[in-house]
């Protein structure tokens, strides 16, 4: 991997598209609908169980939640792409600003949105 490898998966990303003639049907709109597909196939390896066998999957659901997850990985890299976001910093920003919304004395063990304390 280079210095850079979120650039490079999405370059990497973007060849593959360009190569089967599909970045036409990659806009922005289309990418967040599939990232929404996907993020809920990841969700659905979750649905009704514990939260105990949640945390401790057997093999075989482990890899389906690992491919899962990297669907969802690839399709937001490729909204990304397309929108001229770049994710690191964009979640640098996204978590100093949740540091200030939540700030940790305030609310330490307590889940409630910043809105409702």
């Amino acid at each position: 991997m280079s210095a850079n490898p979120l650039a490079e998966l999405q370059q990497r990303l973007s060849a593959f598209a360009a190569e089967r003639a599909w970045d036409q049907f990659h806009s922005p709109k289309n990418l967040a609908m599939a990232l929404s597909v996907e993020a809920a196939e990841l969700v659905e390896e979750f649905q009704w169980l514990t939260e105990e066998q949640s945390r401790a999957l057997d093999a075989a659901r482990r890899e389906r939640v690992r491919l899962e997850a990297a669907d969802v990985f690839i399709y937001l890299l490729r909204l990304a792409d397309k929108l001229d976001v770049d994710l690191v910093q964009a979640a640098i920003e996204k978590i100093a600003l949740n540091e200030r919304k939540y700030p940790a004395a305030r609310v330490r063990g307590d889940p409630r949105k910043y809105d409702e304390y």
